[in-house]
């Protein structure tokens, strides 16, 4: 299947997003929309194109342009058209293939497309059906301190709170700990806000404009923060519960303790039923008390001659929650990882054999069958296909264009 091709009976086929997207954030969720059957054109600046393609690590394409590793993993299923929306003619363009889509998106600095002439307005005027996405550091349409600021995922997740709430005494905070929180939080609300709007759109024939800010999207996901402290606890506290990691033959593995019963699992497991009644041990905080004293020693010295996979496996058989804390060529080789088909291998076009990997879909269908992936575009792969199918324009008109250096 060929790149921007849709597989018949996905459940977004006939849907066309127009993205004028770089980076993570709105890529991400673009990608999702592919994946679920839309027809996603991406819009890139003809010098270099969406600055994902610039980070590293990469690989070069078949014309020898580098390919960043940011691009690779976001930008599956979608079709590359480059315009230079700064010259009238490119913005022209752009509202010209406007009406031919049913979402126009963007995740420029807040208020960039509205300077350009593209925004919700220019895009509505020609299209009042449209569905208009922004994703941005702090939102568009509501006024805000921080504007007109630029942000990357680990700002906001900074200013959520979760880095702080995680910071141990003067040791600075562990920054982007579960690698870009803040984009594929953004991307997740960004692509729900696209599915809300396409049904509204249904029932009632109306476009809309949907704004997503990257710092929403954070302190919707670090929910404890805020509300574990409205509710007494301060300084990182988590309330009184088991939920660390502890160390094995080979490597750590992180154990859940939150109920009694599972914690009279856990203390007959590892060999010392008689907690279950000990006093110390007669309320939840008293876990939290001795468990450096008493119980990490108990449970470390129980796993000490077990793999962390199988101190797992035990935990698991006892209904306990416990997991192995793996490294990334573990992850790579885990058999539900593969079960699940949750790596997609992207073979190099530069001579290395080791393919790229890219997470999978993690949406799965009882009535819709898994589509194949198809390759990230090539920087402006598609722009002349796109240009002549959708505007009808020469070759010769293309070739103007190009020349002028409007597209590439």
């Amino acid at each position: 299947m060929g790149t921007g091709e849709t597989a018949m009976g996905r459940p977004l086929d006939g849907v066309r997003v127009l993205a004028l997207e770089q980076m993570q954030a709105l890529p991400y969720a673009t990608q999702l929309l592919a994946r679920l059957g839309a027809d996603v054109v991406k819009v890139e600046p003809p010098r270099g194109g969406d600055s994902g393609r610039a980070s590293l690590p990469a690989m070069t394409d078949p014309q020898g342009r580098r390919v960043g590793a940011t691009f690779l993993r976001n930008n599956l299923g979608k079709r590359s058209i480059c315009v230079d929306l700064k010259d009238p003619r490119g913005r022209d363009l752009v509202l010209r293939l406007a009406p031919r889509f049913d979402v126009v998106a963007e995740n420029s600095k807040a208020g960039a497309m509205r300077r350009l002439g593209l925004g919700y307005d220019d895009i509505a005027a020609v299209h009042p059906a449209a569905i208009y996405v922004s994703v941005s550091g702090f939102g568009n349409t509501v006024p805000t301190p921080y504007g007109d600021r630029p942000a990357f995922a680990p700002i906001v997740e900074a200013m959520s709170g979760v880095y702080e709430m995680k910071r141990t005494g003067d040791r600075p905070p562990t920054v982007a700990p579960v690698g870009a929180l803040g984009d594929i939080g953004a991307a997740l609300y960004a692509a729900i806000g696209v599915l809300a709007a396409l049904r509204h759109r249904e029932a009632t024939g109306r476009g809309q404009y949907v704004d997503i800010a990257m710092l929403d999207a954070v302190i919707a996901m670090t929910d404890i923060v805020t509300n574990l402290w409205s509710m007494g606890l301060r300084g990182g506290q988590l309330g009184p519960l088991i939920l660390h990691g502890f160390r094995a033959k080979d490597g750590w593995f992180v154990l859940q303790v939150a109920r009694e019963q599972h914690f009279a699992r856990l203390v007959e497991l590892i060999g010392h039923p008689e907690w279950a009644a000990d006093p110390r041990f007669a309320t939840r905080q008293g876990w939290v008390a001795h468990l450096e004293d008493v119980l990490r020693p108990a449970i470390e010295g129980w796993a000490a001659g077990l793999t962390k996979a199988q101190a797992c496996q035990a935990m698991g058989a006892a209904g306990i929650p416990a997991g192995p804390c793996l490294g990334a060529e573990e992850v790579v080789a885990d058999e539900h990882v593969a079960a699940r088909d949750m790596l997609v291998s992207v073979p190099r076009t530069d001579g290395v054999a080791q393919p790229v990997l890219v997470p999978g879909d993690p949406v799965r269908m009882s009535a819709v069958p898994r589509a194949d992936e198809t390759r990230p575009p090539w920087l402006g792969e598609h722009t002349s296909e796109v240009l002549s199918t959708e505007l009808g324009l020469t070759s010769a008109e293309i070739q103007t264009l190009r020349s002028a250096g409007v597209v590439a």
